[in-house]
C-alpha cells in the first residue's frame, strides 16, 4: 500500500510540473498576442491603398497585358507556399494547415499540374522530409514575429520561379496556404491564389469609394510594372502576420487547455492518494487493535 501512495504522489508532483510549464507558455503567448495583432492591424492600411492603387493603374488601362497578371494558357507546374510555425505546443495549428495544403495538392493534380513545395516554418520543414517530399525552397526562423525583409525574400524566390517557363524549372502559377486570424478562438487554414492575378470587370463601385484619378508618368503599364511586385510583397507579408497571430493564439489556447486538464488531473490524483492514505491508516489501525486483541487474549490465559 505504501509503494502505491509514494506512486501517486510522485504523480502528482509531475503533473504539477507539467502544468507549471503549461501555464508559462500560455502567459508568454497571452504577452504576444497583443502585439501579433497590433501589427496585423498596423499593416492593413498599406495593404488597402495598394490595393487600390493597382486596382487605378488596371482601370485607366485599356489593354492589361502582364506577366503577373496573364495566365497560362497551357499550365503544367504550380507553386505552393506552406506557412507553419517554428515551435510546436500550438494544437492543430500545423496539423490543420498541412491537411489543407495536402487537400490543395490533391485539386492541382486533378488538373493536370506538378506541384512545388515551398515550405517557411521549422515544422513543416520536418514535416516534408519526414515524408521525403522534395522543397524548391525553405525559410525557418520567423514564423512568429515576420518581418518586412522575410515578405521581400519570399517574394522574390517565388517571382523568379514565376518568371521561368515550366520547361525550365519555373511554375505557372503560385498558391499561398496559410491559416487565416479570425479572433482569437477562431483561425482557419485558406488557400489563395497568389498569381496571376485575376482581373475582374464591373460597372459597379469598390467597397471603399470611388478610386482615385492619378496621372501617370511615363505610363500605366510602366507604373504597373513598378506596383505589382510590392502589391506581391505586400499580400504575402499580411499572410505571414495573420499566421503569426494565428500561431500563437493557437498557442495560447492549447496551452490553457493543458493547464486545465493537468489541474484536472492533479485533483483526481490527490483523491486517489487521499484514498490510498486512508487504506494505509485503516489497515494500521487494524494491525493495532488485532495486536491489542491478542495480547489481552494472552494476558487472561
Amino acid at each position: 500500500m505504501g509503494a502505491q501512495l509514494r506512486a501517486v504522489r510522485r504523480r502528482i508532483r509531475s503533473v504539477q510540473s507539467t502544468a507549471k510549464i503549461t501555464r508559462a507558455q500560455e502567459l508568454i503567448a497571452a504577452s504576444r498576442i497583443i502585439r501579433a495583432q497590433q501589427r496585423l492591424h498596423a499593416a492593413g492600411p498599406y495593404a488597402r491603398e495598394l490595393t487600390r492603387a493597382v486596382e487605378a493603374v488596371v482601370s485607366m488601362s485599356e489593354n492589361v497585358d502582364h506577366p503577373l497578371t496573364r495566365p497560362e494558357q497551357d499550365p503544367r507546374r504550380a507553386a505552393v507556399l506552406i506557412l507553419t510555425s517554428d515551435r510546436g505546443f500550438a494544437g492543430g495549428f500545423n496539423a490543420n494547415l498541412l491537411r489543407e495544403a495536402q487537400r490543395l495538392r490533391g485539386l492541382l493534380s486533378e488538373r493536370g499540374l506538378e506541384t512545388v513545395s515551398f515550405v517557411s516554418g521549422r515544422k513543416g520543414i520536418t514535416w516534408h522530409r519526414f515524408r521525403q517530399m522534395v522543397m524548391a525552397a525553405e525559410w525557418s526562423g520567423f514564423s512568429d514575429t515576420p518581418r518586412q525583409a522575410n515578405a521581400a525574400e519570399l517574394t522574390q524566390t517565388l517571382l523568379d520561379a514565376y518568371a521561368l517557363p515550366a520547361d525550365q524549372g519555373g511554375v505557372d502559377e503560385i498558391n499561398v496556404v496559410y491559416t487565416e486570424f479570425v479572433s482569437m478562438l477562431t483561425q482557419r487554414p485558406v488557400v489563395r491564389r497568389l498569381l496571376p492575378l485575376e482581373i475582374e470587370e464591373s460597372a459597379d463601385l469598390p467597397p471603399a469609394g470611388p478610386l482615385p484619378s492619378y496621372e501617370f508618368e511615363p505610363s500605366p503599364e510602366d507604373v504597373l510594372d513598378a506596383l505589382l511586385p510590392w502589391y506581391v510583397e505586400s499580400r504575402l507579408f499580411h499572410a505571414l502576420l495573420e499566421s503569426a497571430a494565428s500561431e500563437i493564439a493557437s498557442r495560447r489556447r492549447a496551452m490553457k487547455s493543458a493547464t486545465d486538464n493537468a489541474n484536472e488531473l492533479v485533483e483526481q490524483l490527490s483523491r486517489e492518494a487521499n484514498k490510498a492514505r486512508q487504506a494505509e491508516i485503516t489497515q494500521e489501525i487494524s494491525e493495532i487493535v488485532g495486536g491489542a486483541n491478542a495480547l489481552a487474549g494472552a494476558t487472561r490465559e
